[in-house]
């Protein structure tokens, strides 16, 4: 990449108005990856600008245009797709070997699907004595995070793109190569001027600017919920559709008839995946009461087995940033504080001398009153709280600010079924399932609202008109 000194705006490479810069530091080496401007105000205005201007005609090129458009920036994709494993994996930390199948190959078929999702939106219907028809929402301002930082790209830009919207995007300021990568791609694929603009910087400032913008239509965000909070009021003003993808503590219960073991390796790995930086990690794992000691030992064996560090054998690498770091070891030291029985990790660590790393951990003995079993901590800790029956089980799970994620373990299909059904969350992980991006995805309550993938992500980015003629 030769263009990380500029902004992308209006199909070129352009200079940011400011002297400011933003550094991407490796977190596995405490090392400086790359330097990238912080976009100003007069920047995104820029931006905007050109997506305001290149959406008349962009709005309404054919569906089966945007939809080879799509495939061509998937194969794209795919060809450079060690290269982005490579970025990711320097600037948020996980490990390349795992970057590769967690982070990027899943957002290169996620880009692919979207072009197959179009087939399922109705663009046009008939509906009594009219022509109801969907249209492009119009110009969207993007907010990213680092976790998954392509993952939720391609959610928001691919979905966008299918729509028929332009947008301006904005990177998290620690994770922001893969998208300049992803603006390559765009160019090269024929991507119109104007269309997709990338304008890196501070969330204070970059991501408040675009909040409440006049000329946005639309403002979608995936981060913290109290972020989300700040940035819809920002939109507020100007009554602008906001989509968000907020925070989780998502419960997993286990039940009496489920393989513990099995469960409990399902379950902790799940949030020692991505150092535990998963919205979506079953943070919370509800156990019966009777098999709780068991439970408590199988998941410190697990945890103790998994490796550290940023080579081939690794499964978890360090956390984000020192600041991440710390903000969870705060949480585990208020976890002893609070009472919780720690079992396993606890500690910071460092691999070959550096990085922000934390030992898997695991408490014990949790009850839901606890701040360590009701807010996110994006680290590696795992919350084990002991049940007595199901209908237990379902309130503690139920009892939660948030609602984006869940999981059930069971002797079948149809009791983990029985019990999904109860659990207020906008997933719900049956018996070992994965996430995939052929459903939709988002949550209820403090988690946000809107979903992305799946041809329902597409339909947060359109608007319907009823075109009525009169009744003979």
């Amino acid at each position: 990449m030769n263009h990380l000194d500029k902004l992308f705006i209006d199909g070129q490479w352009v200079a940011s108005g400011g002297d400011e810069w933003l550094e991407v530091i490796n977190p596995a080496r405490e090392t400086l990856v790359a330097r990238v401007p912080s976009a100003t105000n007069g920047d995104v205005d820029r931006a905007v600008a050109a997506a305001k201007a290149a959406f008349p005609a962009w709005s309404i090129t054919s569906v089966a245009y945007r939809q080879q458009l799509l495939v061509t920036i998937a194969e794209a994709m795919q060809a450079r797709a060690d290269q982005l494993a490579q970025v990711v994996s320097d600037s948020m930390g996980c490990p390349l070997e795992v970057a590769k199948w967690l982070q990027i190959e899943g957002s290169i078929q996620a880009m692919r699907l979207f072009a197959q999702h179009m087939d399922a939106v109705a663009w046009e219907e008939p509906m009594h004595n009219a022509i109801v028809v969907r249209e492009a929402a119009g110009v969207c301002g993007f907010i990213n995070p680092w976790n998954y930082p392509l993952h939720q790209f391609v959610g928001k830009v691919g979905a966008a793109l299918a729509a028929g919207c332009t947008m301006v995007v904005k990177p998290s300021e620690q994770t922001p190569l893969q998208d300049y990568m992803m603006a390559e791609i765009l160019l090269e694929a024929g991507l119109p001027a104007g269309v997709f603009n990338l304008v890196p910087g501070k969330g204070q400032n970059v991501g408040a600017h675009l909040s409440q913008h006049p000329d946005l239509d639309v403002i979608s965000f995936t981060g913290s919920t109290r972020a989300g909070v700040e940035v819809a009021k920002a939109a507020a003003p100007t009554v602008k559709r906001v989509t968000q993808e907020l925070g989780g503590k998502s419960p997993f219960i286990i039940t009496a008839s489920a393989d513990l073991k099995t469960a409990v390796r399902y379950g902790v790995e799940d949030v020692m995946l991505n150092s535990g930086q998963t919205c979506t990690a079953l943070t919370r794992m509800l156990v019966p009461a009777e098999c709780y000691k068991e439970a408590v030992a199988v998941a410190k064996q697990i945890a103790e087995s998994l490796v550290l560090g940023h080579g081939d054998q690794a499964f978890m690498g360090p956390l984000s940033s020192r600041q991440q770091q710390q903000r969870a070891l705060e949480y585990i030291q208020l976890g002893r504080q609070e009472g919780a029985r720690l079992v396993c990790g606890g500690e910071a660590a460092q691999v070959d001398g550096a990085g922000y790393y934390i030992q898997p951990t695991i408490f014990a003995d949790v009850h839901n009153g606890m701040a360590i079993a009701r807010e996110e901590i994006f680290g590696p800790v795992l919350c084990m709280i002991p049940y007595a029956d199901i209908d237990e089980a379902v309130a503690i799970a139920n009892d939660t600010p948030y609602g984006l994620s869940s999981g059930v373990f069971a002797g079948s299909d149809s009791e983990a079924l029985s019990i999904a059904k109860q659990i207020r969350a906008g997933q719900c992980y049956l018996n070992g399932a994965v996430f995939d991006c052929q459903v939709p995805f988002g949550g209820y309550k403090q988690s946000g609202n809107g979903r992305e993938f799946s041809p329902l992500g597409i339909e947060e980015f359109l608007e319907i008109k009823a075109i009525q003629h009169p009744v003979e």
